[in-house]
Formats: structure tokens, C-alpha cells, sequence
């Protein structure tokens, strides 16, 4: 499917600049290196402040980046002369340089007419994101009956037919993998209805989730029985919905996590505005999302001991149906609090996306494993890596092993 979003802008550390022209270009190019701006979605409404400004100063965008990276050998020893220029740089954010104020009187004037064309071009891109939109929702019921059949065939409710098993083997290209098929099918041992663990599976053959799936976590995920996708009504956006039988972790037989979008005002497109996840009721003694330290106290007056109980975070797929917390508009954080921030809802944004573009539409592929396969031949070194592949100079070492992960 098409991404709505399109491309992510930039993090909240980036403003846009604009190209340079003979005027402004430095002869010498300077050492700080440009950030080249992420395709995931990203926090909404970044760099969107201060875009009318004509003629932004280059390379300002990226100079704490930058001076940071060259502390290590240009200002060795001199942190404090980093953290001076770091803060220098930082004011000329958003600053024009002069070249477009600086050109004649009708040039300018054709330049503002220009500009009016181009809001008229992001009201029609506009429209396109809408429509985009729409036909992801009209789609989606489209692909629903393909869901609700695949959910019936891994519960055991249906058989498929000779006929989509043979659709299906002809799309197959593990052929030693079909003649095994063929020699079992002649095996009458009784079989368990259905397909075990699939969602499981399938969530584990994932790079990314596998990750975050803890040995604690794939006794209630083995009750996964669904994962679907809903679009929501009261505003763009969608909902993960994780459907689970009965366990002895938690009572809930759903699970949720929202994603809302928001229309860049520059740009058109739908960009992520937030996300809202869902509680869940943990059965006495079973919340993964916390452990439990017990610690005995000794009072020094009367010698009597008393065991204190303090709950400590755990780490815990669980914790993607969380929401994250971000400060109310007035509210500045710290550098540092700020990054982590952006870094936890960009994970999270990325984390929902994966869900609805790749997870929901091809999860067979991924319980088979052949979807590391795919997603590794679109994908440029960075990216092919998150999704289980190598770079070129693992290529040598791993050229003989091109099994895929197994799990479950």
C-alpha cells in the first residue's frame, strides 16, 4: 500500500533550507554534514515553523550534529568551545541570508507570485492525501473477507480448498519444501487443527519485534488469535487491534493501539499527530510490565523489621500498548529529554506502520519467513538490516547460509 504519510520531514531538531543558488554557495563546502531526512514517520508539525522565510542559511540545520561529531578531532579537548559554537549556530536557525532580499524589485515580486502557486499546489496535494486515504479504507473492506478466511484456517474452523492449496504450492519456491509436504501427507498421525502459534511466529520472524518479544512475553502471545486493522471515525487515523483467547495473564480479550494523523500545512500530506494505547487488566501476580522487588527494613529505634514492595519497569512487548506521555505545548524540555522523546515516539510510529503496511497484509509471509526475503530487495543497506539482511561486507562471511529464522 501507499504510504499516506509520504515522507517524513525531518526530526525536531531540523529546519527546511532552500537550495543554493551561485550566490550564496560557499566555495568551500563546510564540514558539517547534513542529516539526510528519514522516509519513516515522524513527530508531526516539525519544521514547520519559520518555512516562509526566504533564503535560510545552510548547514545551520545540522550544526550541533555536526560540531558534536568533530569534537572527537578538530576541538579535542575543547568541549567547552564545542558547546560555545554549538549554541552560536543554533541562533542562526530560520535566519534569511540576505540573496533573496538583496535582488531586484520585480524579481522579488515574481518570486512572491511563485509562492502563491505553490500554496494552490498544496491545497490540490491536499486533496490527494485525502483521496489517498479514502481508498486505503474502501481497500481494506475489500481484503477484510481474505482476513476473516485466514483467520478462520489458522483457528482450524476451515480447511482450505484442493484448489487454493494448489494456487498456493504453485507460488511456492522451496520446492525440497513441497516434496516433504508430499511424503507426509501420507501419514496418518492426527495433527493439531489449525496452525499453532501463528501470530507468534510470524511476530518473531520479525527483526524488529523479535527484539522487543521477551521469553516472558510468548506465553500470553501464544493466545494471539487475530491482529486487525480498523480506521477510525472521529478524526484520520487507525487502530491495531490484537485479538487474544483466554490466558492467565490478563482478562482482556482485545488490545489496542491508535495512530491519528494530522495534515502538514506545507506540505499536504499526513503526517503522525499522536498515539493512544489501551490498559490492560493483569491478573493478580502476572503484569510483565513491571517486576516486583521485595526489600526488608530494619528500624533502627526498635529493631522490628518490615519488607517493602517496589515495582520496577520491565522491559516487555507489552509495554507498545502504553501511551507515551508528551508535556503540554507550554512545557520546554532539556536536549537530551527532548531526543529521547522523539526517539520513543518515532520508534513507536514506526513500530504502528510496520503493523498496518507490512505485519496485517502479509502475514503468512512473515510466519513462513519469505517475507525477509522481499523486504530485503527494496531495501538499501540501513533499512535491510532492520528487516534481518547484510551489508556488503557481511556478504562474504554469510554467502552460504541462507536459512531463515525458525520460531515456534
Amino acid at each position: 500500500g501507499m504510504d499516506i504519510k509520504g515522507k517524513a520531514r525531518a526530526s525536531a531538531s531540523d529546519v527546511d533550507f532552500v537550495g543554493p543558488t551561485p550566490n550564496n554557495t560557499p566555495v568551500q563546502p563546510a564540514p558539517i554534514a547534513t542529516r539526510v531526512v528519514s522516509e519513516r514517520p515522524s513527530v508531526s508539525g516539525i519544521a514547520e515553523e519559520g518555512e516562509d522565510d526566504e533564503g535560510v542559511e545552510m548547514g545551520a540545520a545540522s550544526a550541533g550534529a555536526g560540531l558534536t561529531g568533530l569534537s572527537g578531532d578538530l576541538f579535542a579537548g575543547n568541549q567547552r568551545l564545542v558547546n560555545m559554537l554549538q549554541g552560536k549556530l543554533g541562533t542562526l536557525l530560520g535566519r534569511s541570508s540576505g540573496y533573496v532580499e538583496g535582488l531586484p524589485a520585480p524579481i522579488r515580486r515574481r518570486i512572491n507570485g511563485l509562492k502563491y502557486l505553490q500554496t494552490k499546489h498544496t491545497e490540490l496535494e491536499c486533496e490527494f492525501h485525502k483521496e489517498i486515504l479514502e481508498l486505503e479504507k474502501k481497500y481494506l473492506a475489500l481484503y477484510r473477507p481474505l482476513y476473516e478466511k485466514r483467520a478462520d484456517i489458522v483457528h482450524g474452523k476451515l480447511e482450505p480448498t484442493d484448489e487454493e492449496v494448489a494456487a498456493g504450492k504453485s507460488d511456492a519456491e522451496d520446492e525440497e519444501a513441497d516434496e516433504a509436504e508430499e511424503e507426509e501427507e501420507d501419514d496418518n498421525t492426527p495433527v493439531e487443527a489449525g496452525i499453532p502459534e501463528f501470530w507468534l511466529t510470524a511476530l518473531k520472524n520479525h527483526a524488529g519485534l523479535c527484539e522487543l518479544i521477551t521469553e516472558s512475553d510468548e506465553e500470553p502471545l501464544q493466545s494471539l488469535r487475530d491482529i486487525k486493522l480498523q480506521y477510525t471515525d472521529d478524526k484520520p487515523g487507525f487502530t491495531i487491534v490484537f485479538e487474544f483467547g483466554e490466558n492467565e495473564f490478563f482478562t482482556n480479550r482485545t488490545l489496542t493501539k491508535t495512530y491519528y494523523y494530522q495534515q502538514s500545512s506545507s506540505f499536504g500530506d499526513l503526517v503522525y499527530e499522536s498515539s493512544r494505547g489501551c490498559d490492560i487488566d493483569w491478573k493478580e501476580g502476572k503484569d510483565l510490565t513491571v517486576t516486583i522487588e521485595t526489600k526488608k527494613q530494619r528500624h533502627k529505634t526498635t529493631n522490628k523489621t518490615r519488607v517493602i514492595k517496589r515495582a520496577v519497569p520491565n522491559e516487555t512487548f507489552f509495554s507498545f500498548f502504553s501511551t507515551i506521555q508528551t508535556p503540554e505545548d507550554d512545557t520546554e524540555l532539556e536536549d537530551e529529554e527532548q531526543e529521547d522523546l522523539d526517539a520513543r515516539l518515532e520508534a513507536d510510529y514506526e513500530l504502528g506502520e510496520e503493523f498496518k503496511e507490512r505485519i496485517i497484509p502479509h502475514a503468512v509471509d512473515w510466519f513462513t519467513g519469505k517475507a525477509l526475503q522481499y523486504e530485503n530487495m527494496d531495501m538499501d543497506d540501513e533499512e535491510g538490516l532492520y528487516y534481518g539482511g547484510t551489508t556488503d561486507d557481511d556478504d562474504d562471511d554469510d554467502s552460504d547460509d541462507d536459512d531463515f529464522p525458525e520460531h515456534g
